[in-house]
């Protein structure tokens, strides 16, 4: 059996997650889950929460990969929880298990996945009108080394689809 592809989606926590942010991260992990791909977040509020629920009424499989070492911190869109226990360190556990990665809106704790990402060369597509880190590393690199060119999109679809593509076996 093939693995299944799997798809981050970052983004706002509860603080600042407005819900046009919500709807867009919803529609993202619909899509995920739509596309059969497992979808993973960091199991929390916010995008991540929203992002969940979508994949869930998407009719998919959803991993949050939670910072604490509680189980039960993680909201109930995820069908299988994996409590690190590893505080902001888990944001590198996040960019390593995904095959490409999805950015809606976001602060410093969306940038520091975007980098663990960045680093180890998996695509990344924004939502390029969600504000925050989405809005301002759309369309560009990181750095001078080029790694990955971080692509944006007005759409979650056509987010989804680009890591569909980036990703295929």
């Amino acid at each position: 059996m093939a693995k299944m592809r799997q798809i981050l989606i970052i983004g706002n926590n509860d603080n600042g997650c407005t819900p046009e942010l919500e709807k867009t991260a919803y529609d993202a992990g619909k899509h995920v889950a739509e596309s059969n791909s497992v979808l993973i977040t960091g199991g929390l509020g916010g995008v991540m929460k929203a992002a969940s629920h979508g994949a869930k009424d998407g009719g998919g499989l959803t991993i949050g990969i939670i910072p604490q070492d509680d189980a039960s911190l993680a909201n109930e869109f995820c069908d299988i929880v994996i409590p690190s226990g590893m505080g902001l360190s888990r944001d590198f556990l996040n960019a390593l298990s995904a095959d490409g990665v999805i950015v809606v809106g976001g602060g410093s704790g969306t940038l520091s996945e975007i980098c663990a990402a960045y680093m180890y060369k998996k695509p990344i597509a924004t939502i390029k009108n969600s504000g925050g880190m989405a809005t301002k590393y759309a369309d560009q690199y990181l750095d001078h080394r080029e790694n990955v060119k971080i692509i944006g999109f007005d759409s979650p679809k056509d987010a989804v689809d680009y890591i569909l593509e980036q990703t295929k076996s």
